[in-house]
């Protein structure tokens, strides 16, 4: 199972989560997020990473042309889309994408089977609330293209194990206190989740 760590502020939060084996590295461009990091920041962050790690960054409510113009200067790899969109913006991007659904009912988490996509809880804010997914709506569903996220800890992670999600994403549950990781967490996550 890929772990994705989201909400990545400092090269030290970045590098220690690679080491304890995070295959991708979350910057939130979301100026109204606690975890929020500026252009320069992330730019900065990623110029001193190791290859072969995906950098995902977040977005809320943007145009194609900005998210794009933020992936291409920062060096992020993927644009991580968190609010909802109609089909021609990903083709007007022209980046490598990854849509987010925040479900609600049962019926989001069947939505576009054929794309790989981030099923995350409904709240009213955007991203790092900590809410969990209702996990038997998965039960019976193809979740090979699924990263799942909200909700997730190193206490719970293992139990998901048979539903052969493709990845998990956490950001609050692996934090110190808001924007700042706790190694001890971050280490106990991936173990769990890689297991």
């Amino acid at each position: 199972m890929r772990v994705k760590i989201c909400g990545i502020t400092n090269l030290g939060d970045a590098l220690m989560a690679i080491e304890a084996g995070a295959d991708a590295l979350g910057f939130v461009f979301y100026p109204q997020s606690p975890r929020y990091i500026s252009l320069d920041n992330a730019k900065a962050i990623i110029a001193n990473l190791p290859p072969f790690i995906e950098k995902v960054a977040l977005f809320v409510n943007e145009s194609a042309e900005h998210i794009r113009s933020v992936c291409l200067e920062t060096g992020c790899t993927l644009a991580q889309i968190h609010f909802d969109v109609t089909d021609d913006f990903y083709d007007r991007l022209h980046f490598p994408s990854l849509r987010v659904i925040r479900a609600q009912h049962r019926e989001d988490v069947l939505r576009y089977p054929d794309h790989y996509r981030l099923i995350d809880a409904f709240c009213e804010g955007y991203g790092g609330s900590g809410k969990r997914l209702n996990i038997e709506w998965f039960e019976g569903v193809d979740c090979s293209k699924i990263i799942l996220a909200g909700g997730l800890s190193p206490d719970n992670i293992a139990s998901l194990k048979s539903f052969g999600f493709y990845g998990v994403d956490v950001s609050s549950a692996v934090e110190a206190f808001k924007g700042k990781k706790s190694p001890e967490l971050t280490n106990a996550f991936i173990a769990q989740a890689k297991a």
